[in-house]
Formats: C-alpha cells, sequence, structure tokens
C-alpha cells in the first residue's frame, strides 16, 4: 500500500511511517519545514514539502494522488495558539479532506482526540482545540466519499508499547503508548470494516490486532 500521512514528522506519524517501511509499505509523510526531511528517510519514508496551512486543494490532492489510505495526524502543539487550532487541527483537516476526495482516496483516518466536541465549552486553548478537532472530526464524518474512520487516543505517552489495549466506542480516560497508537492505526489501515467507526483507545489487556478485528465485527 502507499499511505500518505499529513504531520508527517509528528510522535505518532514516524512510529507508524517506521512500521509501514518496515513491512513493505510506501509511507510518504506530509510536512512543512524541509529540514525535518532527514529525520522521515531515517525511518524508510518519503518526505512530502507541503505547508497545509497554506497549501490549495489541488496542491494536496496531487501529493495523494495514487495512494491507497490517507492518514490525518497533524496538530499545531501544545505550545501554538488559539488561531493555530484552528487553521491546523480543523482548517488542515478539512483541506486534507477535500483533497482525498479530490485525489479518490477513499479510505481515511484521523488521529483525532479524545473529548473533541464542536459544542465544547471554554475559551482555555485547550477548550479550543477540542472544538476545533470536533469540527474536524464532525466534517469529515459527513463525507459520503471517505471511508473515515477516527481514532481518538487517551493520554499519550512515551512508554514501550505493551500491544494491549482497550479499543471501544468509549473506553474512559486513561493512558496509552504511542506505539501502540502508532500501531492500532496500521491494524485499522488494514481492516476496511472499521470504516464509519468513532473509536477511543486506550492501554489494556487485549491484543490490539485482537481489538481491531472485534471492533470491526460489531
Amino acid at each position: 500500500m502507499r499511505i500518505v500521512i499529513a504531520g508527517g514528522h509528528g510522535q505518532i506519524a514516524l512510529r507508524l511511517e517506521r512500521l509501514l517501511a518496515a513491512r513493505g509499505d510506501e509511507a510518504a509523510g506530509i510536512i512543512r519545514n524541509p529540514g525535518q526531511s532527514d529525520d522521515l528517510r531515517a525511518v524508510g519514508a518519503e518526505p512530502v514539502v507541503l505547508d497545509l496551512e497554506s497549501a490549495t486543494v489541488d496542491e494536496v490532492a496531487e501529493a495523494l494522488r495514487g495512494a491507497d489510505a490517507a492518514v490525518f495526524a497533524a496538530g499545531a502543539g501544545p505550545n501554538s495558539g488559539t488561531a493555530r487550532k484552528d487553521t491546523v487541527d480543523r482548517g488542515a483537516a478539512v483541506l486534507f479532506a477535500d483533497a482525498a476526495e479530490r485525489a479518490g482516496v477513499r479510505r481515511y483516518v484521523v488521529v483525532s482526540s479524545m473529548g473533541a466536541d464542536p459544542d465544547h465549552a471554554g475559551d482555555e486553548v485547550f477548550d479550543v482545540y477540542l472544538r476545533a478537532k470536533g469540527e474536524a472530526d464532525a466534517d469529515v464524518r459527513s463525507r459520503p466519499a471517505l471511508d473515515w474512520t477516527l481514532l481518538r487516543p487517551g493520554m499519550l505517552t512515551n512508554d514501550a508499547g505493551t500491544g494491549q489495549v482497550l479499543l471501544a466506542a468509549s473506553t474512559g480516560r486513561g493512558p496509552v503508548p504511542r506505539d501502540d497508537v502508532a500501531a492500532t492505526l496500521v491494524e485499522l489501515l488494514d481492516t476496511p470494516a472499521t470504516a464509519g467507526l468513532t473509536l477511543e483507545l486506550i492501554s489494556g489487556n487485549v491484543p490490539l490486532t485482537v481489538a481491531v478485528k472485534d471492533i470491526a465485527g460489531n
């Protein structure tokens, strides 16, 4: 498969790219900073330099042309202000979905956030972030041309992955290693029957391959 990942230099994206490349898939990561290209090459991914805050739909669609799947894993980051929550966490996600439709890429997986809600109240930066992610998720859900899956991890950690998770429509709060989020994304990409599902993910006691198959069966 060829998978194009928005936010290609993110901590989850780099792990995902390494996993995909290791099994022989083509992973391409969209990055804004060309100085990050070598980091992507080091994990076996192809860097695609493109700024999702200023690119056109056609430019992004060109990057997606011929892909089997698109993964939106971009984010403005914890130190960005409220304006970039809108331009990246919402705006870039909508742009990437528009581009996927234009390029004919149906499979679309989003790394969202637990608690994302377009009606979330509050004016703190994290409140604005949850609203932006919620608005982006609502936009993706409205698109019949995309076979979308929304993954909402709990509190992200850099602990080594265990391969044991709890994956459900609602899990409750909890931590999850970024390793396990990336590995779950691979399983979701391999499981078309998860299309149309919004899933929460935390550490648990079910092998993640089994957890994805179970949720797809339900």
